[in-house]
């Protein structure tokens, strides 16, 4: 065995770091954390200064011992985990547990790098250091406070309203984040307004036609110098007539040159976010498979590579090096001018610390996404071209968009106009990064610059022919639900959690059926309302946004130095336990009715009805214990398999992930699946089943018109659960976009209907 000791955190980083490394060195994996408070009890003297007590779980009992004697027959023991605190605790507890912590020879050394590389190890293992106590301290701080909030509210909210809830520190108050947007949508009034748009065109020459390019729209913008108010159809029928007749001739045009600067290289929140609007990948999804792509990939003959920098970050700091190499790659493929005079540099908004020191990138910008395909399954192909291109695209020039906006003065021909159009145009003038990428938007939200049209080339003064005007009726919208793109927006925002908290607080709330995703959209469910007021009411500081936005600072400044970790959290804990206290005598039992499930109990004949458990909701008996029938909740597709001809495929969910597939319910005896939604309309050519494929909501035969791997990156359909065979797959599941796109203050256009003199436009 070789002297020299390198513990990571995952197989598969042991194996891309033993490469690098040859065999000098044994590098083992402690399969991430081998030490933790227990789960059975709180595991936190509140009398003793917090002191937490922590346990070897007995599934890690093997992996430590096998540890120990790997640390005892080293000479130099390297821990190489994460460069986060996260990473900094498991090699704190590493180093205790194998009882490297009283070892005071200096055998342990602490190495860190921000990405899976030969120079970035080669560097890291030249330059080790000792275990960061701030660091650790800042861990436990946030562990030991976690733990004191979940442990002491989740027996409450067991005893009053059912078992198996939870209640967390962020988790708590995103919940409430969701709840609080769902009662704004409930409590919204629409209000009516009206719109007054004018199509018109430039004047032709003498004996020539109207061109189609000259014509434009523009909307009514001022009224006798006034901001135009059109509040119900009796205001627009009074413009309407004012305009009969009227001339209209351009007033004034501004015409100016905007530049658009790209995007930040990513941080776990903007790729989270972006993963979600781009790639509809949840927070959980994406970190899993940024994790793959950074610990590293087999590319053919390279043998393991990491693709990507470390995941968890929140810095937008770039290396010198991989700038140079992406300023190098921009003016080789793209040409000289995409190559800024300097290379940009981003600066963070957030008010919490950075624990990282380098934004998410690929290793090498020369990796292109096309040339690795092959070897890279879809999810991570996706992902990864997704961070290459936001990152090549952040190290390019500004796109630079020329704007015009032209004024148009409409009144009685030869008088005073009371009226002013506006409308407005743009183009890009040059695309810089807008070549290779352009940042997704959330649902409602739109880009006027990036959106507009070419406006004709208008002179001031010059007349125009009016073709149509169009009045239309409009209501304002409620804000929208959050996706869970938006909902991680604004916790970072409001400077709550960490990048290593987002993605199991978005599953912690789904697991516990606080929230249910409709598409993209979070919707409370009454569990999670019922939950959220309870906690409102007798725990307003756990749930309220300002309060836990400063107990992360003060987590950050322990990490600091700034201030020890114990005061902090006692200065938390006193009234907290007092607050705990009145909620036990105070907080009423609340009994939650079982919604009906629409069908009898085969054995006892009661009304079935739905029920919460670990895994989901699903069907049961309500005279448990005497009955204890169970049912999974089937969604139907009205899909006969094209297996066995007999059976109807059904909605499934994988093991691995909660993915959605769809299988025959005939199964184990038919074992047909397809991970996309079937459609009962058959092929048009072949008579094939046809499944749901691309955003847009189009369909394609799996028979005749097959996607490019069927299970090809795995040998199994993708999203399929472990065990069972697969006839046929495809790429993701993709649902059509049924929901209609609203935001606040955004006022948008319904259906519409004609009037009397004029094609009057009204919403449903």
């Amino acid at each position: 065995m070789a002297n020299r000791l390198v513990i990571v955190e995952s197989p598969a980083k042991a194996k891309t770091i033993g490469k690098y490394l040859g065999r000098a060195y044994s590098v083992k994996a402690s399969m991430g954390h081998i030490r933790d408070l227990p789960k059975s009890k709180l595991g936190v003297d509140t009398e003793r200064d917090f002191s937490p007590q922590y346990l070897i779980p007995r599934d890690k009992s093997k992996t430590v011992k096998e540890l120990k004697e790997s640390v005892q027959a080293a000479r130099e023991v390297y821990l190489a985990t994460d460069p986060d605190r996260e990473g900094e605790a498991i090699a704190w507890h590493l180093a205790h547990a194998t009882g490297l912590g009283d070892d005071h020879s200096g055998k342990a050394k602490r190495v860190v790098f921000h990405e899976i590389t030969p120079d970035a190890i080669k560097e890291a293992m030249a330059h080790p250091r000792d275990i960061d106590n701030l660091l650790v301290d800042a861990y436990q701080a946030r562990r030991v406070l976690d733990r004191l909030v979940g442990y002491n509210i989740s027996p409450l909210l067991w005893k009053k309203v059912k078992g198996g809830l939870s209640a967390g520190r962020v988790q708590s108050v995103a919940l409430r984040l969701i709840v609080d947007r769902e009662r704004e949508i409930e409590a919204f009034v629409p209000v009516e307004y009206w719109s007054l748009g004018a199509d018109l065109s430039k004047r032709p020459a003498p004996g020539k036609k109207a061109l189609k390019k000259d014509q434009f729209r523009a909307e009514l913008f001022r009224v006798r110098g006034e901001k135009a108010d059109l509040r119900n159809e009796g205001d627009a029928q009074a413009v309407l007539r004012e305009l009969e007749g009227a001339s209209y001739r351009v007033a004034e045009v501004k015409r100016r040159e905007t530049q658009r600067r790209p995007s930040a290289p990513f941080i776990t929140s903007t790729l989270q976010q972006e993963a979600s609007r781009k790639l509809n990948f949840g927070a959980k999804r994406t970190m899993g498979v940024a994790q793959s792509l950074y610990e590293g990939v087999k590319l053919g003959k390279d043998g393991e590579v990491g693709l990507i920098t470390y995941m968890r970050t929140d810095s937008t700091n770039v290396a010198t090096v991989a700038q140079q190499e992406a300023r190098s790659l921009i003016g080789a493929r793209y040409g000289a001018e995409y190559v800024p005079a300097k290379p940009p540099l981003y600066s963070r908004k957030s008010k919490n610390a950075q624990e990282a020191h380098e934004a998410i990138r690929p290793t090498s910008v020369h990796r292109d996404p096309e040339a690795i395909k092959a070897h890279l399954s879809p999810e991570q192909y996706k992902l990864y071209k997704l961070i290459w291109q936001r990152f090549v695209a952040s190290q390019m020039a500004n796109a630079v968009l020329d704007g015009t906006t032209v004024d148009i003065a409409a009144g009685p021909e030869g008088k005073e106009a009371p009226y002013t159009f506006r409308a407005t145009g743009s183009v890009v003038k040059f695309d810089g990064y807008l070549a290779v990428y352009q940042e997704g938007r959330d649902e409602g939200q739109t880009d006027a610059e990036l959106d507009g049209k070419a406006l004709p080339q208008l002179a001031q003064g010059e007349p125009l022919d009016l073709l149509q005007l169009l009045p239309e009726q409009h209501f304002t919208q409620p804000p929208p639900r959050f996706s869970e793109a938006t909902l991680v927006k604004a916790l970072e925002e409001q400077g709550i959690g960490r990048p290593s908290t987002y993605a199991p607080t978005m599953s912690t709330l789904q697991e516990r059926y606080y929230i249910q995703r409709e598409g993209k959209q979070l919707r409370p469910t009454e569990l999670g309302m019922l939950v959220n007021d309870l906690l409102v009411e007798h725990f307003p500081n756990i749930v309220d946004t300002g309060f836990t936005s400063h107990m992360e600072e003060e987590l950050d400044e322990i990490a600091s130095g700034s201030r020890p970790w114990v005061p902090v959290i006692r200065e938390f804990y006193d009234p907290f336990e007092e607050r705990v206290k009145a909620a036990e005598t105070g907080m009423e039992r609340v009994k939650i009715k079982d919604e009906p499930a629409g069908e009898e109990c085969p054995n006892c004949g009661r009304e079935m009805v739905f029920k919460i458990g670990r895994f989901g909701k699903f069907i049961a008996c309500p005279g448990y214990p005497e009955c204890r029938t169970t049912k999974p909740i089937v969604v139907r597709t009205g899909v006969t398999c094209p297996e066995c001809k007999q059976g109807e495929l059904v909605e499934r969910k994988a093991k691995k992930g909660g993915r959605p597939f769809y299988g025959c319910e005939r199964f184990p005896d038919c074992s047909f699946t397809v991970s996309l939604k079937p459609v009962q309309e058959p092929c048009p050519t072949c008579g094939g089943l046809q499944v749901e494929a691309g955003r847009s909501g189009g369909l394609r035969c799996i028979v005749c018109n097959p996607f490019r791997a069927f299970g090809e990156s795995n040998g199994h359909a993708d999203g399929a659960a472990d065990g069972e065979p697969k006839k046929a797959a495809t790429a993701k599941t993709t649902r059509r976009k049924t929901a209609a796109k609203t935001t606040t203050g955004v006022r948008s256009a319904k259906s519409t209907s004609a009037s009397k003199d004029r094609p009057l436009k009204r919403s449903a």
